[in-house]
């Protein structure tokens, strides 16, 4: 692995696997600035790939299709991202398209793209899952761009113009800090040339200054969302945690994995599903972002079951933070962790993301090898003490179902 800066001040990221047929690209673009309107980067990143100065978006799907090239673009909550992936042979083609997208976009999909979500949304938010998690990021994030969820963008979408997605866009290209990272088997004199040709306009920002704020959480508050025509009982309890910035981050992924993320060997898993019959759906899980992270728990069982679902997390909530846990089901945890790690980071494009994020994060390209051995290192005192710090008051409990079954 290497890291070079290039003549535009950004940080290119390689890393060669000798005899890969396919390279894989990543350029990231860091949001630094809260969207003044609810969807105003959902908008934006829908409109790549709707059409350049150069290429209609008909003329943009052939040619990517003819020649196998996979080339789209991706947005979180601190970044939106492109991913290209194709041949050796093809990959000056593959630049040339991606630059084409990134540089001359021509947004002028706008209206037909706003039209799309908006009937797009209503039929998402009929799945009850979709409904219940819609509100408990809306209140656990209240109040903050992370909270953006889909009913808050209908509320705004209206209000966007195509002047705030231009806006948008400029800002993006012109002040956000970027990275670019580059797997696969490749002569790096040719692959900095390449960059240069297309990308040498595209200048890193000179200064890195979120003006995105840090999330409160200042109260606990339970959500109920009525949907008389559900089936299940859509259950979701989470709480403000730290992020991946913290020392506590490798020991916090451990005990996400103990209770509910390692599938049928989890906690929850076993005692909700497996010994009490509650429900087939139960996970815990461990989302990071720039400036929170959140951990959560989930169930999705008959409402009937909604009582005896939140007693059950609580008692198993209860247990890791008050009994240690045994030498053995912290190795199987760990185990499973690392395993699962190993196993996403397999293919050029998957390493190729992942060493992006960890660099866009400033911890630096290599930081999945010194994560793996933190994780080897957590013992059972940490995760007994990120319980504690972790599952406490305040927190977000958000319960879909019908209206007979939300009186709890």
């Amino acid at each position: 692995m290497k890291k070079i800066i290039l003549e535009n001040n950004i940080p290119l990221v390689l890393k060669e696997n000798k005899n890969t047929p396919r390279l894989a690209l990543c350029f990231y673009f860091k949001i630094e600035k809260p969207e003044k309107k609810a969807g105003l980067y959902t908008v934006l990143n829908r409109l790549f790939l709707q059409g350049t100065k150069n290429r209609t978006a008909q003329q943009l799907a052939n040619e990517l299709d003819e020649n196998a090239i996979d080339c789209y673009s991706e947005m979180k909550q601190d970044f939106i991202r492109f991913k290209l992936q194709c041949l050796n042979e093809d990959f000056e083609k593959g630049i040339e398209i991606l630059a084409d997208i990134i540089k001359n976009s021509t947004f002028d999909d706008f209206n037909k793209e706003v039209i799309k979500l908006k009937g797009e949304i209503p039929a998402e938010m009929d799945d009850p899952k979709s409904k219940a998690m819609d509100a408990f990021y809306k209140n656990i994030f209240k109040n903050h761009p992370y909270g953006h969820t889909y009913t808050k963008i209908l509320e705004d979408i209206d209000d966007i113009t195509q002047k705030d997605v231009l806006d948008a866009y400029n800002d993006l290209i012109s002040n956000s800090p970027k990275v670019i990272s580059l797997v696969g088997d490749f002569d790096e004199n040719y692959i900095v040339e390449l960059l240069k040709k297309h990308f040498s306009q595209i200048k890193n920002a000179s200064a890195f200054n979120s003006q995105i704020t840090t999330p409160v959480l200042s109260e606990t508050q339970i959500v109920k969302v009525e949907k008389d025509d559900a089936s299940q009982a859509q259950i979701i309890q989470g709480w403000h945690v730290p992020t991946i910035y913290d020392k506590d981050y490798p020991a916090i992924m451990v005990m996400n994995t103990m209770l509910g993320s390692s599938g049928l060997s989890s906690r929850l898993f076993l005692e909700l599903r497996d010994k009490k019959g509650l429900a087939y759906v139960v996970r815990s899980s461990y989302e990071i972002y720039d400036k929170a992270a959140l951990f959560n728990v989930y169930i999705a069982t008959e409402p009937k079951n909604i009582k005896t679902s939140l007693e059950g997390f609580k008692i198993e909530l209860d247990k890791i933070k008050n009994i240690p846990v045994s030498e053995q089901e912290l190795e199987n945890a760990k185990n499973n962790l690392v395993g699962k790690r190993q196993f996403f980071t397999e293919t050029n494009l998957q390493q190729s993301s992942l060493m992006a994020f960890y660099e866009d994060k400033g911890l630096g390209a290599d930081y999945e090898e010194k994560l793996i051995e933190q994780i080897n290192k957590v013992t059972t005192e940490d995760i007994q003490r990120v319980a504690n710090l972790c599952i406490k008051e305040p927190y977000v409990l958000t319960v879909l179902a019908p209206k007979e079954y939300l009186e709890f």
